[in-house]
């Protein structure tokens, strides 16, 4: 993994594409000047006091603690990977189980977006109550959305389940590579992300029969419920072994324990009884600035524009799922009010964040670097794609390539095995040539682009699937290149107090571009399924309605007609239309990551000091 070591003072050369002029980027919280480069202190003062902790910490622990901190990440995304590669397996039956296949995508958009915009409150709790607790709490929430999914009865409460499934798993993950991105050089830190996700390499050949065993035994609930007991047994040592770090810094007298709050001359009711207005607003101004109390950290959480963000965006994407169940399609007066809401939210959001927020969700300064923006239309426009077409993919090599349960989720988990085995690749490229723009631009988007383009004529039921196959393996180590090489030029661009907020809102990026591949997905599913299944069906099938209805909304009735016979024909034709349409859009898709990426500073990361104390 490479050799842990005290940092040595580098000299800082600057390439001459990666500079921050001082009039250009000026530091939000001090009117300071910045620059990429955080200073020789061993702790910087001035950043909050969640990277204040881990920098203390940094400075405690010791090469054995850091192999078991990167030892223990390992076994929690290994059990991560297995637990979502098996109930993602089970998605199409649980659906189907619960009354219908099509909201397969559409109970995710919801979810997928309210868990990529709550990871910016997950990077708050990270920055000022400390890194075990953010990832603490990302486990408790996902854990409970297992239990909840566990017990479900209907769509309604599985859709519910699966708000707190993401928000929690993905504050698992996104708080590892938080944790990853402290403990490593940013010239390392592409080894560094390639070995903490590399468990998918071998989960990807398990879940298969693990989904398979459970379906087959004591059903899909178990499976969601037996990793409910799982997960807070494997990621509690992880929060150990930070919270014990962190009082080793403490004794050693490297955390700063700011001084009580000065108590208010009055408090909140005696404004109230007096009617006096501007007197209670001046006081919960006061009281809002003031550490320890709900209303502080109501205003840094920007509790206000999360609740914004996240109605805008689920409002407006709501009708791209939802317009074919109203006989007036898109002109139905629900589907126009949401787009019409979604949007004033939206304008009202931006209005927020610029002229009343009193923390924002972003200092803007960072915005203002191309880099910082580009990496998340990469991210965005990535999940885009890889959503139009693998929403219902697992239902596609089941129907129309003939797999079992087996064999789909080893070709569904090819994207996992080939992108993280290449990342190590990534990884050593950039360690060694200090670059990521050409990795990205020359190999990862045309490979990404080949191969779900080539799928386009591989879709259909005349092919061997063993093109699929070769196309997965293309869009795998394209996907690899891309997911390293973006985490590395976000990071790349800001000091390390910042590194948790950037990569939070590069997640929330992918997050909302997964929900907006979900919507495309689910609007042409509904819009091109449905119809041509019923062009194809023979005329005895047609003549039962019930039978039909079924045919177009339930996986196992599909699979009941054996290959070759006229309804599963039918079927194969009517999937392999609708996927056509859906790998055309994920295909259109990466024009804009080309101009975004070509945009990006040709940084040289082996230049860069961003961490402190003992890392890898």
């Amino acid at each position: 993994m490479g050799v842990l070591t005290e940092p040595q003072p580098q000299p800082q050369v600057e390439d001459q594409d990666f500079h921050y002029n001082e009039k250009k980027i000026p530091n939000v919280e001090d009117g300071a000047t910045t620059s990429n480069y955080d200073s020789d202190e061993p702790i910087d003062r001035n950043a909050q006091a969640g990277v204040q902790k881990i920098e203390a910490a940094a400075q405690v622990w010791t090469k054995t603690t850091l192999i078991l901190a990167f030892t223990f990440i390992w076994i929690v995304y290994f059990v991560d990977s297995m637990q979502q590669g098996t109930t993602g397996l089970l998605t199409g039956y649980v659906t189907s189980a619960l009354g219908n296949v099509a909201l397969s995508p559409t109970t995710s958009v919801l979810s997928n977006i309210i868990g990529g915009v709550f990871k910016l409150t997950i990077a708050k709790i990270l920055d000022i109550f400390g890194r075990p607790q953010g990832y603490m709490f990302s486990v408790i929430v996902g854990t409970l959305g297992l239990v909840m999914m566990a017990a479900c009865k209907n769509v309604e409460m599985y859709s519910a389940a699966q708000v707190f499934y993401w928000v929690g798993f993905n504050g698992i993950a996104y708080s590892m590579t938080v944790a990853v991105a402290d403990m490593s050089s940013l010239r390392n830190r592409g080894l560094a992300l390639a070995f903490s996700t590399s468990p998918f390499i071998i989960t990807s050949f398990i879940t298969g029969r693990v989904a398979n065993a459970f379906l087959a035994g004591p059903g899909f609930r178990w499976a969601f419920g037996a990793f409910a007991i799982i997960t807070p047994v494997i990621t509690a040592p992880l929060f150990i072994i930070f919270v014990y770090n962190y009082h080793k810094a403490k004794k050693a007298g490297l955390v700063v324990k700011l001084p009580p709050a000065p108590p208010t001359e009055y408090s909140t009711f005696y404004y109230i009884s007096r009617g006096d207005v501007f007197g209670t607003y001046r006081h919960l101004a006061a009281v809002s600035r003031t550490p320890g109390n709900i209303l502080y950290y109501a205003r840094e959480f920007d509790v206000i524009g999360l609740l914004l963000l996240s109605a805008s965006i689920s409002i407006f994407l709501l009708p791209f799922n939802i317009f074919s169940y109203q006989t007036e399609g898109w002109k139905a007066p629900i589907i126009i009010a949401f787009l019409v809401v979604g949007v004033v939210l939206m304008v009202l959001f931006i209005c927020w964040e610029k002229y009343l927020a009193p923390v924002t969700f972003v200092p803007y300064a960072l915005l203002a670097d191309r880099t910082v923006i580009a990496s998340c239309v990469l991210a965005a426009c990535s999940f885009i794609s890889y959503y139009c077409w693998d929403s219902y993919f697992s239902q596609f090599l089941q129907v129309v390539n003939g797999q079992d349960l087996i064999n789909t989720g080893y070709i569904l988990n090819i994207y996992n095995i080939g992108s993280c085995f290449w990342s190590f690749v990534v990884g050593l490229f950039i360690r060694y040539t200090g670059r990521f723009k050409p990795a990205v631009l020359y190999f990862g988007i045309p490979m990404t682009v080949l191969g779900v383009g080539l799928m386009i004529q591989f879709r259909e039921p005349s092919y061997n699937v063993g093109y699929i196959v070769m196309c997965q393996i293309f869009v795998a180590f394209g996907g690899g290149t891309t997911v390293v090489g973006q985490e590395v030029a976000i990071m790349s661009r800001v000091k390390h107090q910042h590194v948790a907020t950037v990569l939070a809102v590069q997640a929330m990026a992918a997050s909302i571009g997964g929900g907006i591949g979900y919507s495309i997905s689910a609007a042409i599913w509904q819009a091109v399924f449905p119809g041509r299944v019923r062009a194809y069906l023979p005329q005895q099938i047609l003549n039962n309605a019930t039978e039909t209805a079924l045919i177009t909304t339930d996986l196992v009735t599909q699979l009941t007609y054996p290959v070759g016979s006229p309804g599963r024909i039918a079927i194969q034709q009517a999937y392999a239309d609708a996927q056509r349409y859906m790998l055309i859009a994920g295909t259109c898709i990466w024009i804009l990551p080309v101009i975004a990426v070509f945009l990006w500073h040709n940084v040289d990361v082996r230049t860069i000091k961003q961490t402190k104390g003992r890392v890898f």
